[in-house]
């Protein structure tokens, strides 16, 4: 990833990449953050995935990425702090995560994030016949199949992820 590349065109490249189909939806940037794009376009919170960037909070820093559905909490001290291998652990800041990912809060997707990086995935996200999830910008979500979400690099399903 070069810090040129336009997160939203890297996010769409990395999907066509699989083969998988997908939906692009076009948003008003306004309306990114998940429990407002769902009241305004009318999708089922149910449906809608949040993709976010957790970090090591002591030490040399440690990041994973976390898809969890818009309905759970997911569970960084019991569940994430341990599968980094840290003692402390928390949720990015806007900015650690526009530094590792070249995406803003309200658009960051699995899909173009750094092949190093862990992506965990909570078991419910796969009981969906469709997830949206960010689209690399705050202008556009995806719908995708859950299985799309395997053949990421370091993708893995974890369960108990949320609460």
């Amino acid at each position: 990833m070069t810090s040129g590349d336009d997160p939203g065109t890297r996010a769409l490249a990395a999907l066509e990449a699989l083969g998988e189909p997908y939906e692009l939806i076009e948003v008003d940037p306004e309306l990114a953050d998940t429990a407002a794009f769902c009241e305004h376009y009318g999708y089922p919170p149910e449906t809608s995935g949040n993709t976010i960037i957790v970090v090591s909070r002591r030490g040399e820093l440690r990041y994973c990425a976390c898809l969890v559905l818009a309905t759970t909490r997911l569970d960084v001290n019991h569940v994430v702090r341990p599968l980094l291998g840290v003692r402390k652990a928390s949720f990015a800041s806007p900015e650690q995560t526009r530094e590792l990912t070249r995406m803003l809060i309200g658009g960051v997707t699995p899909f173009g994030l750094p092949d190093d990086l862990p992506l965990y995935i909570d078991e419910r996200v796969m009981d969906l016949d469709e997830v949206i999830v960010g689209g690399g910008g705050r202008s556009t979500k995806l719908s995708v199949a859950p299985s799309a979400l395997l053949r990421l690099p370091n993708a893995e399903v974890v369960s108990g992820l949320a609460l």
